[in-house]
């Protein structure tokens, strides 16, 4: 394949057609970051041709190689192809500011409204259709790779690290070091395109940790370590987004007790009900923490890392994957975020499983959820009315 062409000029009118584009699918791109990337590809590369397939391809395969949300990231990439860096910032934003705004106003709402029996009936449902949704993306993650002998054992070793107790930072960084061990073996990929385009990546980053670093700084309460542990979550939130729930649960529940359980599941259903990335659920927690202040300092410091990390590696990427040992150090830590993430779901399980109603609609959402062509929207909405029905048919809440 021949080089990737630089990022386009930002020109104002390639600025805003960005703009517009990602505002409008952050408004509509229900069902996960699956159905994310194929409107992506129905809007850049069959209506607008902005990138060829092969290219589009190729920026999705580096989504893959750097932390965070691999949607938000193939927004914030295709921004910069476009139009160079306000492009990126522009891509990015307007993805998220959608489903920040609306996850806000669930926020709002569940403070002063989560004693009706509306909205505990809702979340009833949620519940379990959440965790179908989740036990469905474990298993499409892993099934590719069923005879990969090594990504299974660093999988299955970082869920049992975590149900004993051990960090999750220091799984994702063991299963990452195991893989790079491993990797020695494996056949290199043929040599990459070259990219020169690095210019600037100091100053671009510099830029876009400033008004993170500049909210938690001058605050005083719990916004300081609110915003430094989500740009913690951030910077080492490998694979898919969902293993967002195993982190949140390790430092808001069990270690510093901001959260209860109930509160971490109800937060996480809400985030998969909203368009756009899941990672909105750090709206939704940075507001019952702090208020307003809290819920825009933790969706800063939650997606600030994506656009750091696409403008200083993506003329890094290609070579990376070149290198074996590099690709196995990524690998296996998509290997020990999977563990984490099935670690977590056992205890988030204990949680939404509370009778057989809950049992009997995660066994009905399951096998949809398991239908890759089905959107996930709807698998949550109908455990949101299954759960309406059966709370109203028992007359009573959980």
């Amino acid at each position: 394949m021949p080089p990737p062409a630089p990022p386009a000029a930002a020109v104002p009118g390639r600025l805003r057609e960005v703009a517009l584009l990602f505002l409008r699918l952050g408004c509509t791109s229900f069902g996960g970051p699956a159905a994310h990337v194929a409107l992506m590809e129905a809007e850049v590369v069959v209506r607008r041709k902005w990138v060829t397939r092969e290219e589009f391809l190729d920026l999705f395969a580096a989504t893959n190689l750097i932390p965070g949300p691999n949607s938000t990231e193939m927004a914030i990439h295709l921004g910069y192809r476009r139009a160079g860096t306000p492009g990126l910032v522009a891509a990015g934003v307007c993805f998220i500011l959608p489903a920040a705004l609306i996850t806000a106003g669930f926020a709002i709402a569940y403070q002063r409204l989560r004693t009706l029996p509306a909205l505990e009936g809702l979340l009833y449902g949620l519940k379990p259709a959440m965790l179908s949704i989740v036990l469905a993306a474990m298993a499409r993650l892993v099934l590719p790779r069923k005879k990969d002998l090594l990504f299974l054992s660093l999988g299955l070793a970082a869920a049992a690290a975590s149900v004993l107790g051990v960090n999750e930072i220091g799984v994702l960084f063991g299963g990452a070091a195991l893989g790079a061990m491993g990797a020695g073996w494996k056949k290199p990929p043929e040599k990459p395109p070259s990219d020169t385009n690095t210019k600037n990546t100091g100053s671009s980053a510099a830029a876009l940790l400033g008004p993170v670093a500049a909210s938690v700084a001058t605050t005083g309460g719990k916004l300081l370590p609110l915003g430094l542990f989500f740009l913690k979550v951030g910077s080492v939130l490998y694979g898919s987004g969902y293993v967002l729930i195993a982190l949140l649960r390790a430092g808001l529940v069990t270690e510093r007790g901001w959260l209860t359980e109930a509160e971490l599941l109800d937060a996480v259903a809400i985030g998969q009900f909203t368009p756009g990335p899941v990672l909105s659920t750090a709206t939704f927690i940075g507001y019952l923490i702090e208020g307003p202040a809290g819920a825009a300092v933790a969706t800063l410091a939650i997606f600030l890392p994506s656009f750091v990390f696409v403008r200083a590696s993506a003329p890094l990427l290609p070579k990376m994957r070149a290198a074996p040992r590099l690709a196995g150090l990524l690998d296996g830590a998509a290997a020990a975020s999977l563990g984490l993430l099935a670690a977590a779901t056992i205890a988030l399980g204990r949680g939404a499983l509370v009778d057989v109603p809950a049992w009997l609609i995660l066994a009905a959402a399951l096998p949809v959820a398991m239908q890759p062509k089905i959107n996930a929207t709807w698998i949550v909405v109908g455990g949101a009315l299954a759960g309406l029905a059966v709370r109203g048919a028992l007359g009573h809440l959980p």
